[in-house]
């Protein structure tokens, strides 16, 4: 399962998300779910850091996605992050056996 835990702190500002594990909807390199998911989290990390220009504790390794911003750039990035984070809940509620979307406060 893929579980995408979005962190927000207690000003309800969203400063990053961490994405891990895999769908198992389908075989690696054919599983859809997996595709979709990386694809909309890289062009989250891409759009934060190369677009919006903030500087983000951002890596990508194995299946696994970090990245955090500091709150003081949260109001920059809230519609890319608010939008990725609508995308996953989507995804999940289409998917529940393979999405699990987690809000956690920081």
């Amino acid at each position: 399962m893929i579980t995408a835990e979005f962190f927000v702190t207690s000003h309800k500002q969203m400063v990053g998300f961490h994405i891990s594990g895999h769908a198992e909807y389908a075989e690696a390199g054919e599983d859809v779910i997996c595709a979709f998911v990386s694809s909309a989290a890289y062009l989250t990390a891409n759009t934060i850091t190369e677009i919006i220009g903030v500087a983000a504790e951002a890596c990508a390794e194995d299946g696994d996605m970090l990245v955090r911003i500091d709150e003081k750039d949260a109001e920059k990035c809230r519609d890319i992050l608010s939008g990725l984070r609508l995308h996953l809940l989507n995804t999940e509620e289409q998917y529940p056996d393979h999405v699990k979307v987690i809000i956690t406060e920081v």
